[in-house]
């Protein structure tokens, strides 16, 4: 098995390279997913953020209703510590539920948002960054996500810069120009992770 941490900034293109890994056959672990689903309704995630932040987190239907966690937790650093206590070990564990259910010879993708942030790349085996310059990051989530410039500018001020990211980085994946040049680049890459899995 071959554990791949794949990161990338706001904006870079990390979901496609993930889409297009998983079209190849790799296994996908996606962090943000498994972060909404250990706080789905029934759960013991949600029981336990409502515990620590009271009823008015809950929607009326019982899920819970994320901006108003999120007024909370991004107004104040020691709340956004006490849900990531409550989150992180959760997602940790179903992440490693789902590594281990994969074949011997899998290609693992651990899709982790903020990988670089939080010093988890000696966790995989290769870190693969998508990689696109600020400018067209900033262009894409203006016309993609409808986001205003001064918003997709904090937004990416908020996470790892570009060069903590390319620091880490075992592979890059350039995609910085169209998207019809992204999927060529990753056959190039899953081909080379596939050879690494055989010679493992």
């Amino acid at each position: 098995m071959l554990k791949i941490g794949l990161t990338g900034g706001i904006g870079a293109g990390k979901s496609e390279v993930s889409r297009l890994l998983a079209a190849h056959g790799a296994v996908i672990v996606d962090s943000d997913v498994i972060a909404r689903e250990v706080v789905a309704p029934g759960t013991d995630g949600l029981a336990a953020v409502a515990a620590e932040f009271g009823p008015q987190v809950l929607r009326e239907d019982g899920a819970l209703d994320r901006p108003a966690l999120g007024a909370i937790v991004f107004a104040d650093p020691a709340r956004l510590q006490a849900l990531n206590a409550i989150v992180h070990p959760l997602v940790r564990a179903r992440s490693a539920e789902l590594e281990a259910a994969a074949a011997p010879d899998a290609v693992v993708v651990h899709d982790v948002p903020l990988l670089a942030e939080n010093g988890l790349a000696p966790l995989y085996d290769l870190v693969v960054v998508v990689d696109a310059a600020d400018d067209v990051r900033v262009e894409r989530l203006v016309r993609l996500r409808g986001m205003a410039e001064e918003e997709a500018r904090a937004r990416m001020a908020a996470q790892a810069s570009r060069a903590d990211r390319l620091a880490i980085a075992d592979v890059v994946i350039d995609n910085g120009g169209p998207l019809e040049a992204l999927a060529p680049r990753v056959d190039e890459v899953w081909a080379e992770l596939v050879k690494r899995v055989a010679a493992a």
